[in-house]
């Protein structure tokens, strides 16, 4: 993977003064759609680079940003969950700088998606109108008013564990919102999954991933292996 210096295009449009991302290449002849994939809470870690790259075998050209280039996850995480929590804030115009900068790539079609995990599936999920083709949101936390953060929305895929405590009803409340919008969708949940099950490996420090483990964030393979076919088939539809 190739690092990507984003920090002038993201301080043009408000974002970070500091901004990379880690650029996931398929192989063969380009070009390819492309896909913004936003990390989860851990930041953009060895299974979260596995992601991007899982991505680009695929056939989608992925920049990872890593939404902490600016100080680190400590400094970072207030900003994160403020931006979340009212839809506005220096993290949009980081994916924003993200999007713009596949757009223009001479390896990429023109036609951009954003993925997100965790805390980045509910970055992507807000993201969903704001320019992209579609979106793939992963157990991404549903914004309060769901139906205005909805208007406008790209395609989106979504994906929830059935066991996941911290989003109990997400998935049926997404549902029936983007059937409301008229917005294209699959909304899948899978009964046997807790958080971040599409991982492969427990991600996070050591020391907290006991605490994990009991509250049910682990990968669940059997549920991955679905929820991303159902994600490239998906973005197959919208993105290709």
């Amino acid at each position: 993977m190739d690092r990507v210096d984003l920090a002038d295009r993201a301080r043009g449009l408000g974002g970070s003064t500091r901004l990379h991302g880690e650029l996931a290449v398929p192989e063969g002849a380009g070009p390819w759609p492309g896909v913004v994939m936003i990390h989860e809470v851990f930041g953009l870690d060895e299974v979260m680079t596995r992601q991007a790259e899982h991505l680009a075998r695929l056939g989608y050209l992925t920049l990872a940003l890593d939404l902490y280039s600016d100080g680190g996850a400590r400094r970072c995480l207030t900003t994160m969950f403020r931006a979340v929590a009212s839809g506005t804030g220096r993290p949009f115009a980081d994916v924003e700088a993200g999007r713009r900068w596949l757009a223009a790539s001479p390896s990429c079609t023109g036609r951009v998606g954003v993925l997100g995990f965790c805390m980045g599936g509910a970055f992507a999920l807000l993201c969903a109108p704001r320019g992209f083709d579609a979106a793939a949101v992963n157990y991404g936390q549903l914004p309060k008013d769901l139906d205005a953060a909805l208007a406008g929305a790209c395609p989106i895929v979504a994906s929830y564990g059935g066991r996941d405590r911290s989003l109990r009803g997400a998935a049926a409340r997404l549902e029936a919102a983007l059937e409301r919008a008229d917005v294209a969708h699959d909304v899948a949940e899978y009964p046997s999954a807790g958080h971040s099950f599409l991982n492969d490996a427990m991600a996070g420090p050591g020391w907290l991933r006991p605490v994990l483990r009991v509250a049910g964030v682990r990968p669940d393979p059997e549920a991955s292996v679905d929820a991303w076919a159902r994600i490239d088939a998906f973005f197959g539809a919208h993105l290709r």
